[in-house]
């Protein structure tokens, strides 16, 4: 049993995952932040100068298309950090990063958090690499999905990926936001949605959604959440 002194105070499953000597090293450039609904923490094109490790909220990995449309391609919660380009030295993404659901975390200097990644032995550096294993999953299936599934089968899919990284029952979201989100149109999400509230598997009512029933959205949902959620907790991601 580990004493208290080496115990993680951290929910981010990164930054908990990291040995005693590794998070006194990276600590002093960890600060508390509180994130704002739509608050954009990497923009399209943009340098990444920040990167993020939530402990509470959801934030959108979202593609922006021509028309001014967005769809979003994946999500980032407790799981991972957000903030890919400045891990991998590329500088910056094609995609918009931004809170979906408001919440709060730590932030470290992207110049410090690579000058350590390179410095490290290895334990940062494999930890960071999961993270990012994990969201190139998360997206490639997440195409797939969108291509061939069902869109109750698709929401029962985001409800239960951002349930599971909010680890709350209570979703503030509106249907406007999930038809961007899903790439399609309100009156549809409201149908899927419906769907659902028939089924006894969610309640909503404007701007938030309440599961009700995890185990039938399970059962409701595509093979996309198992593959995603199994190779999350394979990278010791999500428990």
């Amino acid at each position: 049993m580990k004493s208290l002194s080496n115990q993680s105070p951290y929910r981010n499953m990164l930054l908990l995952s990291l040995s005693a000597n590794e998070r006194k090293r990276l600590e002093p450039h960890l600060l508390p932040v509180v994130l704002r609904q739509n608050q954009t923490l990497a923009d399209a094109e943009e340098p990444v100068e920040t990167v993020y490790f939530l402990e509470e909220g959801i934030c959108s990995v979202v593609a922006n298309l021509e028309d001014g449309s967005s769809v979003e391609v994946g999500i980032i919660g407790r799981d991972s950090f957000v903030g890919l380009p400045a891990v991998l030295g590329t500088g910056s993404s094609v995609n918009r990063s931004f809170m979906q659901i408001a919440g709060s975390g730590y932030s470290i200097k992207a110049k410090a958090l690579q000058q350590h990644f390179l410095e490290d032995s290895g334990e940062l550096q494999q930890l960071m690499l999961r993270g990012i294993q994990g969201m190139l999953v998360q997206t490639a299936q997440t195409a797939a999905c969108n291509r061939v599934h069902e869109l109750e089968e698709r929401l029962s899919r985001w409800l239960l990926m951002c349930h599971e990284r909010t680890q709350n029952d209570f979703l503030p979201i509106t249907h406007e936001f999930l038809a961007t989100m899903l790439g399609t149109r309100r009156s549809t999400v409201t149908v899927a949605a419906g769907m659902l509230h028939k089924s006894g598997l969610i309640e909503y009512a404007r701007g938030h959604v309440r599961i009700i029933n995890r185990a039938g959205l399970e059962d409701v949902t595509c093979e996309c959440y198992r593959i995603i959620r199994n190779e999350y907790i394979r990278l010791g991601l999500l428990n």
